[in-house]
């Protein structure tokens, strides 16, 4: 009867043992997000850089080290958008480390004519975009609905690879939440069809919205370029406000990651009012990716119109 009793509890033990979710560590809010809603219930996801903080500033810690030893993925975006000794420290966890922007092809920051492409609207096929030699390639993948279905596609076999006996599982949440993106792409492609060319023009506090632009032509111009720390010259300065009064920019947001001082000091100078604000690298607090996507789709047709 004792045999019996121990062999029972011992078996008891091993199923709960294999029934513990998969620890994964993501860099920022955003990834991890998306990993939640691929990975369901078999993960345990955490983030190092949690909601409303800006990974172009966040500095890693020997704490943050310690914790990437403690699980059993590592996803990073990639494309430059984690610092260099976030990804040595990633790599020296000795756990998986995938990136979830891979296969994906980048676009270019301060292209006007990288929105000639974006119109085409292949969801599929992530090879349509202008590729120029000034500007420099944008890390910000998830700006672009259509793209980040190759995004999560790499979440998913990531997961299935650390954890193939629930690969069915991701690919039925992969499935799901593809369709999300899909309604996305078609929210923003409905939001914006109505817009003349000449009204999509923003004015945003940090250069993040490549993808976005190339993807629903949209001019996105950003004073500090794409390091939140930066500040423009005062002759920089003087030729944004000469670009926002030539052409007549209308839209003029902050962002949650971002210091208002620059653009409420363009906003005074220029006449044109601070309209919003968009979220282009962390989540909000409590938010997901899908309901961010839909504010600023929703923030930007309503001010362009």
């Amino acid at each position: 009867m004792l045999r019996k009793f121990l062999f029972s509890l011992s078996l008891m033990s091993a199923t709960l043992v294999f029934a513990e979710p998969v620890k994964v560590m993501t860099s920022f809010s955003i990834l991890g997000d998306v990993t939640r809603q691929i990975g369901g219930d078999k993960v345990e996801v955490s983030e190092i850089v949690k909601a409303n903080q800006d990974m172009h500033i966040y500095r890693i810690t020997p704490q943050d080290a310690k914790r990437l030893q403690n699980v059993q993925l590592i996803l990073l975006n990639g494309k430059g958008f984690e610092s260099n000794e976030f990804v040595k420290a990633a790599k020296a966890a000795n756990v998986p480390v995938i990136l979830a922007s891979n296969h994906i092809e980048s676009v270019r920051r301060d292209d006007e004519h990288q929105h000639e492409h974006a119109h085409e609207h292949e969801h599929e096929h992530h090879h349509e975009h202008a590729h120029h030699h000034h500007g420099g390639d944008d890390p910000h993948v998830w700006q672009d609905p259509v793209f980040m279905k190759q995004y999560s596609r790499n979440i998913a076999d990531a997961l299935s690879k650390v954890d193939p006996k629930n690969k069915d599982y991701y690919s039925s949440k992969l499935k799901k939440y593809q369709q999300q993106l899909d309604d996305l792409d078609a929210l923003a492609q409905q939001s914006f069809a109505h817009i003349p060319q000449d009204k999509r023009k923003v004015l945003t506090s940090h250069d993040s919205f490549a993808y976005f632009g190339a993807r629903y032509q949209v001019k996105f111009l950003a004073p500090q370029g794409v390091a939140e720390d930066s500040e423009p010259s005062a002759k920089q300065m003087a030729e944004i406000i000469r670009t926002v009064k030539k052409e007549n920019i209308r839209a003029v947001f902050i962002e949650n990651i971002s210091n208002p001082k620059l653009l409420n000091r363009l906003s005074q100078e220029t006449g044109v009012a601070v309209t919003g604000k968009l979220y282009s690298d962390a989540l909000p607090e409590n938010g997901s990716y899908v309901e961010m996507m839909k504010h600023n789709i929703e923030t930007l047709s309503k001010a362009m119109k």
